[in-house]
């Protein structure tokens, strides 16, 4: 693979914590930051169903300031500013996320609503056809916050928090670097609290992750170092997960693996393929709520590969490399092939599914999908090949079927 040249790199502030028993460090960096009052920041399964609330209340003595255990799954617009209220009234001067991306994105959205003082609609992203997206620009003071993670996300070491809304557009982005953690715990023993279920989809995401951004042309020598490394961690460990669910070093492992692709995808600006996309599997979990982002994920991964065949080919041809199924004299086309049946052979052996029937969806839906994904705005700076013609989405769905 050909890398860049000519780059910009940003380097995220964040300190990583990661091993067995590391939690008992997060009142050194509390006081690190100069806070007096730590707010906890999770949901009910968090505070209701593992010990990690108490433990993390413990470790940091007397600079909790209190908690608010109301974050939900993509985090609605009305569960967010409840718990906006919640930190307002304590008053806190550092914000504590324990738990996995919805208590994550959930807190900073909180942080940016706070530190504006304005509503969503005032500061939200917004994305008019043919032109660039609007970013409000969100200058006030923002409450320093760490994480304490349950799962891997690549949301972690980010900006920008993505709320869930009744209203069109029903993904609303807001935007704010000063969010950027200042800390982030990898602690084995909270990482365990997470079933395994959950735990093997969102590592998926993360290979998935990888998986595209290695089908990216002209990466950074930087951002290619952090995503080879991610996605021979998670080929590793993805299997070792499933074998042994009760031991932290696979998940210790995995959670780094979503901040290495974290970091290059903040760091180039370029993560993920070429290809085209569509927003067809952020609409299924929109309408069916017991779906993940991991097992939709894992579902279109395949079709999209095949979808942008013509425009990945190399980067897939590449990956076939990687994964050591190219062999003596194939084809580009016949080797990219090969590299779409590999990763699909790893999504299968761990037992992810591969048909929208597998997980629920219903044919009598997919007009409404498409219609709901070619309404939404693209979410990328590849506006133009976001694909937003029904016909072709639907064409999508019937093949994923």
């Amino acid at each position: 693979m050909e890398l860049a040249n000519s780059y910009q790199y940003l380097a995220t502030p964040a300190r990583y914590y990661a091993g067995v028993g590391v939690l008992a460090q997060i009142d050194r960096e509390v006081e690190r930051a100069g806070a007096e009052r730590a707010f906890i920041i999770c949901s009910e399964t968090v505070s209701k169903t593992t010990n990690l609330l108490d433990r993390t209340r413990e470790a940091l003595g007397d600079r909790y300031g209190g908690s608010w255990d109301g974050c939900k799954k993509e985090s609605p617009v009305p569960i967010v500013l409840a718990g906006l209220e919640a930190v307002r009234d304590a008053k806190p001067d550092l914000i504590v996320a324990v738990g996995g991306g919805s208590a994550v994105i959930t807190a900073r959205a909180i942080t940016i609503l706070l530190g504006e003082g304005k509503t969503i609609e005032e500061i939200y992203t917004k994305h008019i056809p043919g032109e660039a997206p609007r970013v409000t620009r969100n200058l006030a003071p923002k409450l320093p916050n760490i994480l304490v993670l349950t799962t891997p996300t690549t949301g972690a070491d980010r900006g920008g928090a993505a709320v869930l809304d009744d209203a069109h557009p029903r993904r609303k982005e807001l935007y704010d670097p000063k969010t950027r953690p200042m800390t982030i715990f990898l602690d084995g023993e909270a990482l365990l609290t997470a079933p395994l279920p959950l735990y093997l989809e969102t590592s998926v995401l993360v290979f998935l992750g990888s998986v595209s951004s290695l089908q990216t042309p002209m990466l950074t020598p930087f951002a290619y170092a952090d995503i080879r490394q991610a996605f021979d961690l998670t080929t590793t460990y993805l299997p070792q997960l499933v074998a042994r669910p009760d031991d932290p070093e696979p998940r210790i492992h995995l959670g780094t693996a979503a901040l290495l692709a974290n970091r290059a995808s903040q760091s180039t600006y370029t993560f993920g393929g070429r290809g085209r996309s569509h927003g067809l599997g952020t609409q299924i979990r929109y309408l069916y709520p017991h779906v993940s982002q991991g097992a939709i994920g894992a579902l279109m991964a395949v079709s999209d590969m095949r979808t942008n065949r013509e425009l990945n080919l190399g980067g897939q041809t590449h990956l076939a490399e990687l994964i050591g199924v190219r062999r003596a004299g194939m084809s580009d086309a016949e080797a990219a092939e090969e590299a779409t049946s590999a990763v699909s052979d790893v999504l299968e052996s761990v037992g992810m599914p591969t048909r929208l029937r597998d997980i629920g969806v219903q044919k009598s839906d997919f007009q409404a999908l498409a219609q709901y994904s070619s309404e939404e705005p693209g979410f990328s700076r590849s506006e133009s090949l976001h694909i937003t013609d029904q016909v072709e989405l639907m064409k999508i769905l019937e093949d994923a079927w």
